[in-house]
């Protein structure tokens, strides 16, 4: 487990002077480049600027899915291939992935057959790798199911499957991945620059690690630019006059109590006032009710969600349920940057932009992916490593992803016990806790985190910050902002701790985290 220590990562920066493929950008598509480049045999680095999922991709709605709402529009490849890889995810990271029952509750006739049709090709498209069949539900079936469901003229529902997932800790799990498949990838090490050759092709990048304030010349075959919404600050990097490509769309979610949807079925909610689909999902002991689509002119590290966005969700919500959500029951807010592909036309209408992948190759051979999704990430990662072949001269050599399984991947999860996030590993941090057994003692009595995972986190996930812990390694921050705020100096004072740092650090990193943690609290 050593090959994690920050400092061995490092030393491998200093050490090689020469990659095949730099991937910059730690997010979902990032590593999954870094994942597929490296497992083909590619020398390969992966810079992040913050930290693993520190953007969007820890800011989803916690879906697998194909995008039932992609069916309506017509777009059946695009359905085909998410309902192909969510199955792959369901395989290679069965610890983190699992199915999830929906339901989506009917109040007219119509409404009750149209979803039923449209279901069943769902259930078709997925083939082999279905989660399960859609069933069509009656009145007293959907409300038992869905006790706080409004009844008044409810027709009945249709069931049907799709996965749900922890997005923050697959990627720290695909970092740690790449890691044991011999790729270097840090975190808190930012870009600055990018080198080129006499003829102007990208042939490197310089890199600061934040921590020390260290610059690198490194030089590669290939820079692959996965920094999502951050895309064009990097194209402006290659070509000061280059147009931006992407459009960032704002996406927030509100995370309330179980009780509002006690069970195991997730709601989805076919239509809202602009013609949404709206999503109520348990998601560790919490329900996740999201998301909005609000094109944005700019984009920051840390989105705020508009009151008026908040506002929406909480009517929506609230005319499916009998239990109403009001502000003061929403535990955590949390906002995710979509980076869309800007409109040619300057359409505003966020559904009509393309939510598939798009790679392309710049003058100056700098490869750029945007777009996609979380469920499509290792599609995605390969088509833009085969894109690298073509174009840095690498050799050719096919993608090894479809069977790999992820770090911690395992089968017959017991999901009673928060650990099962774990997989694999829960065995070791048990092992810790048998070792020194305050480790076992929890860090608030609202949330079931111990102090055992902060120390794993630190040793073995890459943590550096109270934020790299408390927001994706354990998800408090997600799931109870003002608890998240409570547990911050006790985090602080292990991190101190274990990375030797002074009490004028671990103040500052109090204060940093609490001003981001207030962005959480509604």
């Amino acid at each position: 487990m050593n090959q994690f220590k920050r400092s061995l990562l490092v030393q491998q920066v200093q050490q090689e002077k020469n990659w095949d493929v730099i991937v910059i950008g730690g997010g979902a598509t990032g590593l999954g480049v870094a994942l597929d480049s490296t497992t083909r045999g590619f020398k390969t680095l992966l810079l992040e600027q913050v930290d693993f999922a520190k953007g969007t991709s820890s800011r989803s709605t916690k879906l697998v899915h194909g995008g039932v709402r992609y069916l309506a529009q017509g777009n059946i490849d695009l359905v085909k291939e998410a309902l192909y890889e969510r199955g792959l995810l369901l395989k290679n990271a069965s610890h983190l992935v699992k199915d999830q029952s929906f339901i989506i509750p009917n109040y007219n006739w119509w409404d009750n057959f149209f979803y039923t049709v449209g279901l069943k090709v769902y259930d078709f498209l997925a083939g082999k790798l279905s989660f399960g069949k859609s069933i069509r539900l009656n009145k007293e079936k959907t409300s038992s199911r869905l006790e706080t469901l409004k009844q008044k003229n409810l027709k009945g529902g249709v069931l049907y499957h799709d996965g749900q997932f922890d997005d923050a800790r697959l990627a720290i799990n695909i970092a740690q991945t790449c890691i044991e498949k011999e790729a270097t990838v840090l975190n808190h090490f930012k870009v600055n620059s990018l080198l080129k050759n006499d003829i102007g092709i990208v042939n490197g990048v310089i890199a600061e690690d934040i921590e020390s304030n260290i610059s690198y010349n490194l030089n590669t075959k290939i820079v692959i630019n996965a920094t999502g919404v951050f895309t064009d600050e990097v194209l402006q990097m290659d070509n000061a006059g280059a147009k931006n490509i992407v459009r960032p769309s704002q996406g927030v979610h509100l995370v309330v109590d179980q009780s509002f949807l006690p069970g195991n079925d997730a709601i989805m909610i076919p239509k809202t006032s602009d013609g949404r689909v709206l999503f109520l999902v348990p998601w560790h002991d919490k329900v996740v009710i999201g998301t909005t689509d609000t094109l944005l002119e700019n984009h920051s590290l840390e989105p705020k969600p508009l009151e008026s966005e908040i506002d929406f969700i909480l009517e929506n919500a609230n005319r499916y349920l009998n239990k109403k959500v009001s502000r003061e029951d929403v535990l955590s807010v949390f906002t995710g940057l979509r980076p869309l592909a800007a409109p040619k036309d300057k359409s505003e209408k966020t559904k009509e932009i393309s939510r598939s992948h798009k790679i392309i190759v710049s003058k100056s051979k700098l490869i750029t992916i945007t777009g996609g999704k979380w469920t499509t990430y290792r599609r995605m990662a390969q088509d833009t490593i085969n894109k690298a072949i073509v174009v840095g001269k690498l050799t050719k050599k096919r993608s090894q992803t479809k069977q790999l399984s992820i770090h911690g991947n395992m089968t017959n999860v017991d999901r009673t016990n928060h650990l099962y996030i774990y997989g694999s590993d829960k065995k070791a941090i048990k092992q810790l806790v048998n070792d020194s057994p305050e480790l076992g003692e929890k860090l608030h009595k609202r949330l079931s985190y111990t102090k055992v995972e902060v120390i794993w986190a630190i040793r073995y996930e890459m943590a550096r910050t109270v934020d790299d812990i408390l927001a994706r390694r354990v998800r408090a921050l997600f799931l109870d902002a003002k608890a998240a705020i409570e547990m911050a100096p006790a985090v602080a004072t292990m991190l101190a701790n274990e990375l030797n740092k002074n009490e004028e650090w671990k103040q500052q990193q109090i204060k940093e985290f609490t001003i981001i943690a207030n962005q959480y609290v509604l």
